[in-house]
């Protein structure tokens, strides 16, 4: 029911698109010249019907369930919650919810059957309303549309400027967005620190978060140090770009100047695939190839190795960038001139000094931006590092050694029913604002990277 009235605008969204691009057309084949040619004719019906129908469905399905859950409490019984707790209503509303999808659990009481139903019909009124709004505005805004269609009328610019709005709207959420992460990331991030002192956060070398949650529940005391933290995420980090950064590099090098064109067309394609890989894939590839492997290599060579290790985790995430730092480095290989190609083959040099000695330094902002654009998303990474690395900070830049990341503590701490008050659950705030920052700082110096070393070709 719910993609009833997105089908019907924009069923009538193309009609009007095509029923005024036809009108325009008419009216030019009649002779008589028009400010805008018909397609902006049919693109400023399709816009005044798509954007404010749309905005309007919308907000009604964002308001609708509320209001709903509103009007059904305020029809229960008086004493349907006499001597209940505050948090009752809301489980006799999911349970009314439960009972009009048809899960019937035990023998309801037959109010909570009357408001079942009443829920429903409710709803069901509320969906059809919706239809017969949507219906009725898209009609009158395709009419209105239809009757703008004149030799004078500048559609051109009254459809740009609604696109020019669009843009302007999408920026401004963007903006905002940001503005609002930041800011939840730091007011929980100064909570966090008015429970623990900020020195002990930032040069403490213990992680063991787990603190009492009652008075009777026995527990440690609780540290909170980050350093084994952010040092596991760094020696993950730096195992992944030794395995991604020279095959990404070389693969990208041989494809863009050297493979035939037969297999360059094969070959990048199937490359890329592994970007579309899900990350828990990788983290089963890991988990069941990678760490028995080298477990096994270990026990032959006499190495004890940790059944989770970094090396078998920033090992399978280092394949996991191959794709990124090959794409971009192909792109900027690509955008290289091609005259600059030619001179140095005209001057006598081999394709391989000509790769070396004046392409490849023509391409380093774009490589350089995109390893470091892949260091964010290494250390961005979760699901590898749960699963092949572990969740135990330690403070070790041993890569036989199990580790733990900031990204892994994140969720660790985030899971489970401690209070939101809590210094465990605000600690992951608190490694959120650090995180965020530290990227921050690598995406600032990629881009001060690719701005101070860009070269421009005419």
């Amino acid at each position: 029911m719910t993609a009833l009235p997105f089908l019907l605008l924009f069923g009538a969204a193309i009609a009007g698109y095509v029923l005024n691009r036809l009108a325009a057309r008419a009216i030019r084949y009649r002779g008589r010249a028009l400010h805008s040619l018909p397609s902006y004719h049919g693109l400023f019906s399709f816009l005044i019907v798509v954007i404010p129908v749309l905005s309007f469905t919308l907000l009604w399905l964002a308001l609708q369930g509320p209001v709903i859950d509103r009007i059904t409490l305020a029809g229960l019984p008086a004493d349907a919650f006499d001597g209940a707790g505050s948090g009752q209503a809301q489980l006799v509303l999911a349970e009314i919810k439960s009972i009009a999808r048809g899960q019937i659990f035990g023998t309801p009481e037959d109010w909570k059957l009357a408001a079942a139903e009443r829920y429903v019909s409710i709803r069901q009124m509320a969906d059809w309303l919706l239809v017969g709004l949507v219906a009725a505005l898209s009609l009158g805004l395709v009419i209105f549309a239809r009757v703008k269609v004149k030799p004078a009328f500048r559609a051109r610019q009254s459809a740009e400027a609604m696109v020019t709005g669009l843009m302007i709207f999408a920026s401004t959420v963007a903006i905002f967005t940001t503005i609002g992460i930041i800011l939840s990331l730091s007011v929980e991030s100064l909570r966090f620190f008015q429970k623990v002192p900020v020195t002990e956060f930032l040069f403490g070398l213990n992680w063991e978060p787990q603190i009492p949650i009652r008075e009777d529940q026995i527990a440690a005391a609780g540290a909170f140090g980050w350093i084994p933290v952010i040092l596991g995420t760094m020696v993950i980090t730096v195992i992944a770009l030794v395995v991604a950064t020279p095959i990404g590099l070389f693969s990208a090098i041989y494809l863009n100047e050297f493979a035939p064109s037969g297999l360059r067309a094969t070959a990048k394609p199937v490359l890329e695939i592994l970007a579309g890989v899900p990350t828990v894939v990788y983290g089963f590839f890991a988990i069941l190839v990678v760490s028995p492997a080298l477990r096994t290599l270990g026990a032959d060579l006499g190495i004890p190795i940790s059944p989770n290790t970094a090396l078998a985790a920033g090992g399978v995430m280092g394949i996991m960038l191959i794709p990124f730092i090959s794409s971009f480095a192909d792109d900027a290989l690509s955008a290289v001139p091609q005259s600059l190609r030619d001179g140095a083959l005209g001057l006598g040099a081999t394709r391989g000094e000509m790769m070396t000695n004046v392409v490849f330094p023509a391409a380093l902002p774009g490589i350089v931006g995109g390893i470091l654009l892949a260091v964010s998303r290494a250390i961005g990474e979760t699901m590898i590092v749960v699963m092949a690395a572990g969740i135990m900070a330690k403070l070790t830049i041993n890569p036989l050694d199990s580790v733990t990341t900031v990204t892994v503590q994140i969720v660790t701490l985030l899971i489970g029913d401690t209070a939101f008050d809590n210094p465990k659950t605000l600690a992951a705030f608190a490694l959120g604002m650090m995180l965020f920052l530290f990227t921050l700082l690598i995406n600032v110096y990629a881009l001060h990277v690719v701005r101070k070393y860009r070269e421009a070709y005419d």
